[in-house]
C-alpha cells in the first residue's frame, strides 16, 4: 500500500458551475428518457389496439377462440420485443449514451427472457386454440400446422434459434463460452427475426385482414433494419474512412497484459472520454471478423487512443502479435462511466485487477484539487499491478492519494481487505465522495456491499462491470 501527497496541477471548477452543468444534463437526460419510453409504450399500445380492432375480444365466443386470441397477442408482443431486442443488441450510441452500458445490459437480458416466454406461450396457445376449433388432439394439431400452414416450419426454426440465444446468455453457459462463440450465437437473433417475419407475413391476421395494419408492421421492421444498417454498418464504415485508425505501438505492461496505442486523423472529433470503451476490430488474418470491447486505458488527448488487454482467451492471447500499422475499425465510444456523472468535488476511484484500465484514464482526467482525488487499486499479488509507475506519477502531479491493496481475500490475513472498516481507514471521508468502481464481478459485488456498509449512498456509487473479452 502506498500513499502519495503533493500539489495538484489541475484547476478545480467551482462547485456551483459543476452543479449547474449537471442539472442541465440531468434535465436533458430525463426528457430524452421520457420520450424513449413514450415511443416504446405508444407502439405497444398501437399493437394492442390492432389486436382488439381485429377481433381480439369481440370475436371470442368460446375457449378455443380465447386460446387462439391470446396466442395472437402473445405472438405480436413477442415480435415487438424481438425487434426491441435487436436494437438493444445493436448498442445504438444515442440509447447507450442515455441509458448506460450496465443498465442496457440488464434491459437486454430481461427483455430477452420475456420475449422468449411470449414466443413459447404463443406457440402453445395457438396450437391449443386451433386443436379445440378442429376438435383434434394437440399433438395432431401441431403436426398439421407444420405440414399445412405456410411459414410454420420457418417459425419453428426461428423459435429454436431464439431459445438457443437465450440459453447462451445464461450466466453458467456464458462463463464456458468464448466471447467469439457467444457473439456468434447472438447473431442468430437476426435470423430468428427474419424467420418470424416470413411466418407473420402469410399467416398473421394483422397482415391479411387489413392493409393499414400490414403497413404498420412493415414500418416497424423497416425502421429496425434502417437503424441497424446506419449504426452497425454505415456509421462504422464512415468512421474507418474518416479517422483512419492504425496500430502505432504494442507495449507489454506485465505478464499477459498488453497495451496498444492507436493513432489516426481527427481524433479530437471522436468525442471519446476517459472511462469509456469501444468495440475494436483489427484487420489482420483471423481477426477482421471479430469485434471486441476494450476500455480506454489513458485519457484521450486528441492524437491517439490507448487500450490495454489481458490474456484471458483465444483472441486476447494473440493480441500482442498484432503488427504495427494494422488497420483498425473502432465503434463507439460507449459508456457513461465518465466524469459527467460526477456531482461532488471529492472523488474515490476503486479498481480491481484489469479493471484498472478505465479507472487509470479517469485518474488522469477527473478535475480535482489537491486531496480531493483518491484511488484504491486491489490485486491479489504485486505482480498483478499494472501501470504502477504511471499511477504513482499521476498521484504526485495531482496531489492525489494512491493505495495499493494487495492480498487474497480468501485467506485469513486478507479477508478484511476492502471491508467497510478498511475503506474508512484509507479514505475517512469516503461517505462524502463520489465513488467510481470497476473490476471483476465478484470483487464488484463485495466492494459495493462494503461501500453501502460504510454509509456511502447508492446514488454516489457508479460501477462498470468489467466483462473480459476472450
Amino acid at each position: 500500500m502506498g500513499i502519495y501527497e503533493g500539489v495538484s496541477t489541475i484547476d478545480n471548477p467551482p462547485l456551483a458551475a459543476l452543479s449547474t452543468g449537471l442539472s442541465r444534463r440531468h434535465v436533458y437526460r430525463r426528457a430524452a428518457a421520457t420520450w424513449l419510453w413514450l415511443v416504446i409504450i405508444a407502439n405497444a399500445g398501437v399493437i394492442v389496439w390492432l389486436w382488439l380492432h381485429g377481433g381480439g375480444v369481440s370475436q371470442v365466443h368460446g375457449s378455443a377462440e380465447a386460446f387462439t386470441s391470446l396466442g395472437r397477442i402473445t405472438g405480436l408482443g413477442a415480435v415487438y420485443l424481438a425487434l426491441i431486442q435487436v436494437l438493444l443488441l445493436a448498442r445504438l450510441p444515442p440509447v447507450e449514451a442515455l441509458v448506460g452500458f450496465d443498465r442496457l445490459t440488464v434491459w437486454h437480458r430481461r427483455n430477452g427472457k420475456v420475449c422468449i416466454s411470449l414466443v413459447v406461450a404463443h406457440t402453445a396457445l395457438i396450437t391449443v386454440g386451433y386443436a379445440g376449433s378442429d376438435q383434434i388432439s394437440v399433438p395432431r394439431e401441431f403436426s398439421r400446422l407444420l405440414s399445412s400452414y405456410p411459414g410454420m416450419v420457418t417459425a419453428t426454426v426461428g423459435t429454436v434459434l431464439m431459445v438457443g440465444v437465450v440459453i447462451s446468455s445464461l450466466v453458467i453457459v456464458r462463463r464456458h463460452l468464448p466471447y467469439e462463440g457467444w457473439y456468434f450465437v447472438h447473431l442468430f437473433i437476426y435470423a430468428g427475426i427474419a424467420l418470424s417475419y416470413l411466418h407473420q407475413l402469410p399467416t398473421g391476421n394483422e397482415f391479411t385482414a387489413n392493409t393499414s395494419q400490414a403497413d404498420y408492421w412493415i414500418a416497424l421492421y423497416v425502421v429496425t433494419i434502417a437503424l441497424l444498417v446506419y449504426f452497425r454498418l454505415a456509421r462504422p464504415a464512415w468512421g474507418a474512412f474518416h479517422y483512419r485508425l492504425r496500430v502505432a505501438d504494442v507495449t507489454r505492461e506485465a505478464a499477459g497484459i498488453v497495451s496498444l496505442r492507436i493513432t489516426g486523423r481527427h481524433l479530437d472529433r471522436l468525442g471519446a472520454r476517459a472511462g469509456q470503451f469501444m468495440l475494436w476490430r483489427f484487420f489482420t488474418r483471423g481477426r477482421w471478423w471479430q469485434a471486441h470491447p476494450f476500455s480506454l486505458s489513458a485519457a484521450p488527448d486528441g492524437r491517439s487512443l490507448r487500450l490495454t488487454v489481458k490474456d484471458v482467451g483465444n483472441f486476447t492471447s494473440h493480441i500482442a502479435d498484432v503488427p504495427r500499422g494494422t488497420v483498425v475499425l473502432a465503434e463507439g465510444p460507449f459508456g457513461t462511466f465518465t466524469a459527467i456523472r460526477r456531482t461532488r468535488p471529492r472523488v474515490a476511484l476503486i479498481a480491481g485487477g484489469i479493471g484498472i484500465t478505465p479507472i487509470r484514464a479517469l485518474f488522469e482526467e477527473l478535475p480535482a484539487a489537491s486531496g480531493e482525488l483518491a484511488l484504491i487499486y486491489r490485486v491479489i499479488s504485486s505482480e498483478d499491478l499494472v501501470f504502477r509507475s504511471e499511477l504513482e506519477r499521476i498521484a504526485r502531479e495531482r496531489g492525489a492519494d494512491l493505495f495499493f491493496v494487495i492480498g487474497d481475500h480468501r485467506t485469513r490475513a486478507g479477508r478484511d481487505l476492502l471491508s467497510p472498516t478498511h475503506l474508512l481507514q484509507m479514505i475517512p471521508d469516503i461517505v462524502e465522495r463520489e465513488v467510481y468502481l470497476c473490476g471483476p464481478g465478484p470483487m464488484m459485488i463485495r466492494t459495493e456491499g462494503s461501500l453501502l456498509g460504510a454509509g456511502v449512498p447508492s446514488n454516489q456509487i457508479h460501477s462498470e462491470r468489467f466483462a473480459l473479452a476472450s
